[in-house]
């Protein structure tokens, strides 16, 4: 087997994505202020005793519930009713590792829809515990 001595030369380097080195606790107001700019989070549930973790749109009530919606008779709906599970939302910049991330613990309630076909159901998360977290770069 003839190798190629050139091909073994090249090196690849590995690709390197900055990492903030400090993270600053954020109050609750803050975090649920921050978390109210964001589209998109991570409901974090449990299915059979194992995690799961699916990537919903959601809205803040103003009570700083999250609320999310999912179909009438989905495996969610069916896995968080009157259970405690977690919502994460975040944005972190790419380029320099900036940005921010909240964590809702809290016990999630199922809203029945009317019986119609393909109706969805609203579920709430009461916030039991909010964690924010700022992703700061190292200061020199």
């Amino acid at each position: 087997m003839n190798a190629d001595p050139e091909a073994a030369s090249v090196q690849v380097e590995p690709r390197v994505r900055p990492q903030p080195r400090r993270t600053r606790e954020l109050d609750e107001t803050r975090a649920l202020e921050l978390l109210g700019r964001a589209g998109v989070g991570r409901v974090v549930y449990t299915v059979g005793a194992l995690p799961a973790v699916l990537p919903l749109r959601f809205r803040l009530d103003a009570l700083g519930g999250v609320l999310l919606s999912a179909e009438a008779g989905s495996e969610l709906a069916r896995a968080v009713d009157n259970a405690v599970i977690a919502f994460e939302a975040d944005e972190v910049d790419g380029t320099d590792g900036t940005g921010w991330c909240v964590t809702v613990l809290g016990r999630a309630e199922v809203r029945r829809p009317s019986p119609a076909p393909g109706a969805r159901v609203e579920i709430r998360i009461a916030p039991e515990l909010v964690v924010g977290r700022e992703l700061t770069p190292d200061l020199p």
